[in-house]
């Protein structure tokens, strides 16, 4: 039989052993696996960073085309109301210094009748250069269907038909 002693010393080089083994068989294990995963990274690092770059060119793109159709709306808007400007201008001019003089000298009653039989954008016209309180007192004089109508003029709002009305 082993005693006691050499029982215990056999243990304790068997422990030493396994101590030793053990660790240098893991690492063996893992070693292969490492490069493989090292590998599989780096084998997919360019094409991840070129779907990447893709997206983001895709991205770039799409908002591209949103600024481009939010500019030609702006645009659009631009042109109409340049449009405006110019039709306002062409209406002011209608109303000649000379005749927004005479106008603003006649009773308020009498010019209103003159106004309300005139084109509407003219009697507009020459309204916009009175002088404010002349001007309110010659709406106030006028049937209320025409002062309206001259006043969506000097506005520019859209003309009121009686189906819109309603």
């Amino acid at each position: 039989m082993i005693s006691l002693n050499t029982a215990r010393n056999l243990l304790s080089v068997g422990a030493f052993a396994l101590v030793i083994a053990v660790p240098q068989f893991t690492a063996a294990q893992e070693t292969p696996t490492e490069p493989k995963a090292n590998q599989y990274c780096e084998s997919i690092a360019d094409a991840t960073a070129d779907a990447r770059y893709e997206l983001q060119k895709q991205s770039l793109a799409k908002m591209e085309q949103e600024i481009e159709a939010r500019i030609k709306v702006l645009e659009a808007k631009r042109a109409e109301y340049e449009k405006w400007l110019e039709r306002r201008n062409e209406v002011l001019a209608k109303a000649d210094e000379s005749v927004v003089a005479i106008y603003s000298k006649m009773r308020p009653d009498a010019s209103a009748v003159q106004l309300t039989n005139m084109d509407e954008q003219i009697a507009a016209a020459i309204l916009t250069k009175l002088n404010p309180r002349i001007a309110s007192a010659v709406f106030n004089e006028m049937e209320p269907a025409k002062a309206a109508q001259i006043a969506n003029v000097m506005t520019d709002a859209p003309k009121r038909t009686d189906s819109a009305a309603r």
